[in-house]
């Protein structure tokens, strides 16, 4: 691999993980970390759960230390040091010891860059007030958690329903206080559907915590007389005042890119360094990987920003080859999270609706709600999944799943379908283990290749829940197959009940000049009855996620 000298800016995933994978590679080079920070490499996902005492010892937060990583792997780690400026030209960067202030210079061969992002402060009036908090790395968590030791921390707010935001509303709920989540959007977790977010809200009502959507902070102020609050009172754009004695801001981040500016490397419109497949930015002697970086999205090609760790880590380690000499290149990003809220799980991959549509790329969606293992088994509890394909060639482009138990196994095989290119019919015949305390003979994956591959083939067409809110009764027929004691508990305004069977002897009564959309419970039986009429001459097409799908979605559970 030969001995080069290598220089890399900021730890934690992307840049200890480069620094790692370079000595492996070349016991010759010289290899330089710096580390703005007190900590090499933490836990950095790991912060919320110890503000909710999960991870019950600080210790546990810190995944390596400057002296291990030296007797480990002869690096050469100065934390508490800020790299300040490049000059590309001399192939030099300057340093200052944060303790000292003393500065230096030191050359390169290699550079790499992996600042990481910055937790967003946008100019609010008072959002720098006493009790106000951003998670980013273990002294931001260490700061809070002493406020709350060593406050009556009763009543928190956080501003922001993403993974942070959530994250904290669950481990601040661990600790007993109420928690209420201001988000500007209309949904939490925005890297997922609003359909399939609606999930995650109606968790959060069910353990308490307070959801203010599609509503802003205007303003942190002082809290008035009778509005006990020790941070502040978060003013929101409706007017509505929350009392805080904490807050946290969870309002996203934003790529730490001004060093990389600084040195007229180019900068993309979504505030990252730009690289190309090699992970080389405008300047073939530097590297930039982690949450730095604008990379393309693997399904869409659009230029994206997705901070997440997995990705980092592997743009870390590919840096690194690239520089000793392999001929790899970094694929772009799919995206894969996964989130854990109270006693449900969500996790997307690839695609969603909004960035298909953004992108101009047609697509397909079906909607299921398949038990996690074998029914009959005890414990099985019921998964949602939300999957999207291409239209034209079957190829799947992204899925979300929800649900109590066996989400992260769903995902992490779509995520991995999805990586290898696959299309829905060969999802349909993917082999995957089976036992009936792990899942099912057909497991939902399968089933959601199997259904894509009823609507490729023409054997059925779907309707989403989104279309038949203001159909035309003129034109379409809504037909409930199921029995009339699921009907009572809430059904779609203006359909009929006629049940799965009973269906044949009904099928007279029934017209043959309108559409009739079926719909059941999650989509089996309707899909049952759409093959009954379509072999009978009728038009008729099935509501994918059936009636539990459009309910949530919706908000509509009209009752008899």
């Amino acid at each position: 691999m030969g001995s080069k000298k290598i220089v890399i800016v900021g730890g934690v995933a992307g840049g200890a993980s480069a620094a790692a994978r370079a000595r492996r590679l070349s016991e010759e080079s010289e290899i330089i970390l710096f580390e703005r920070g007190p900590h090499v490499s933490f836990a950095n996902c790991g912060l919320p759960y110890y503000i909710g005492r999960e991870i019950a010892e600080e210790q546990d937060l810190y995944v390596q230390t400057p002296q291990g990583l030296k007797n480990r792997f002869n690096l050469d780690v100065r934390v508490r040091t800020e790299v300040v400026a490049i000059d590309r030209e001399a192939k030099e960067v300057e340093a200052r010891n944060l303790d000292t202030g003393a500065t230096y210079k030191t050359s390169y061969d290699a550079l790499i860059l992996s600042p990481g992002a910055s937790p967003l402060k946008p100019p609010i009036p008072g959002i720098d007030r006493p009790g106000h908090f951003v998670i980013r790395n273990v002294p931001d968590t260490l700061a809070l958690d002493a406020w709350l030791a060593s406050k009556t921390v009763k009543k928190a707010v956080i501003v922001g329903g993403g993974y942070i935001g959530l994250e904290m509303a669950e481990q601040l709920h661990r600790r007993g206080i109420h928690v209420s989540i201001a988000e500007v959007l209309p949904q939490v977790m925005n890297s997922i559907d609003m359909d399939m977010a609606v999930w995650l809200h109606e968790e959060l009502a069910l353990n308490g915590v307070d959801l203010y959507l599609g509503d802003g902070v205007a303003s942190f102020a002082e809290p008035n007389d009778g509005e006990h609050a020790l941070a502040s009172v978060v003013i929101l754009k409706s007017r509505k005042r929350l009392p805080a004695d904490v807050v946290i801001l969870g309002l996203g981040v934003r790529p730490e890119a001004d060093l990389a500016k600084k040195a007229g490397l180019e900068i993309g419109k979504l505030g990252g360094i730009r690289v190309n497949e090699k992970l080389q930015t405008s300047d073939p002697h530097i590297w930039a990987v982690g949450d730095v970086i604008e990379v393309r999205h693997a399904v869409t090609g659009e230029w994206c920003h997705i901070p997440l760790a997995g990705p980092a880590n592997r743009q870390g380690r590919m840096a690194a080859d690239i520089i000793l000499g392999k001929d790899v290149k970094y694929e772009g990003t799919w995206g894969t999270g996964i989130l854990r809220l109270f006693n449900i799980t969500a996790g997307g991959t690839g695609a969603n609706e909004k960035m298909l549509e953004k992108a101009g790329i047609p697509y397909q969606t079906v909607f299921l709600h398949p038990l996690n293992h074998a029914g009959y088994y005890p414990g099985a509890t019921r998964l949602t999944l939300k999957v999207l394909f291409s239209p034209e060639t079957g190829k799947l482009l992204g899925a979300q799943v929800v649900g109590e138990n066996g989400v992260d196994k769903r995902i992490d095989v779509l995520a991995t379908a999805l990586k290898a290119g696959m299309t829905m019919d060969e999802l349909a015949q993917v082999e995957l283990s089976y036992a009936p305390p792990f899942g099912s003979a057909k497991d939902p994956v399968n089933l959601a290749g199997m259904i894509a591959e009823n609507v490729m083939a023409g054997d059925i067409s779907l309707v989403q829940w989104h279309e038949v809110e203001d159909y035309d009764p003129d034109k379409i027929l809504l037909l409930d197959v199921r029995q009339p004691e699921e009907r009572a508990k809430g059904y779609i305004p203006g359909s009929i009940n006629i049940p799965l069977p009973e269906l044949r002897r009904h099928l007279n009564e029934l017209p043959k000049d309108k559409e009739i959309v079926a719909y059941c419970l999650v989509g089996q039986r309707s899909y049952y009855a759409c093959r009954i009429l379509l072999q009978n001459g009728f038009k008729a097409r099935n509501l994918t996620g059936a009636f539990l799908t459009y309910a949530k979605a919706t908000g509509d559970n009209k009752e008899e």
